[in-house]
């Protein structure tokens, strides 16, 4: 049973923008963190950005001023508002839903940013 779904990527050129969603059923969105990961080929999954079932926001250093973590309780999807991109922003991102007892991880969607 799938329960985070990932859409939005795309290879975009180098400074262009991207909108990532991750779509979840009801409970999961209420989960105490969501949040945003990516992995580049040969290197590890490293953390994006990350949002509080309170809204509170952490960010990667990397895409400080760049990239938007956001949250509709309405719609029960997350988003990641990439602006500025760069090349070394390509990489398979994947939401993440978290709580006590699970750790849930979606399929991905792959990012590529073209010099």
């Amino acid at each position: 049973q799938v329960q985070l779904v990932e859409s939005g990527g795309a290879t975009v050129q180098a400074g262009g923008s991207l909108r990532l969603s991750c779509a979840a059923s009801a409970s999961i969105f209420a989960s105490n963190v969501m949040g945003w990961y990516r992995q580049a080929p040969g290197k590890q999954r490293e953390l994006v950005a990350t949002i509080t079932s309170g809204s509170r926001l952490n960010y990667a250093d990397s895409v400080k001023g760049r990239f938007t973590i956001s949250r509709d309780n309405i719609k029960n999807t997350m988003y990641l508002q990439m602006d500025s991109l760069k090349p070394e922003d390509t990489g398979v991102y994947y939401c993440n839903a978290r709580d006590m007892g699970y750790d849930l991880w979606g399929q991905g969607t792959q990012v590529t940013v073209s010099s």
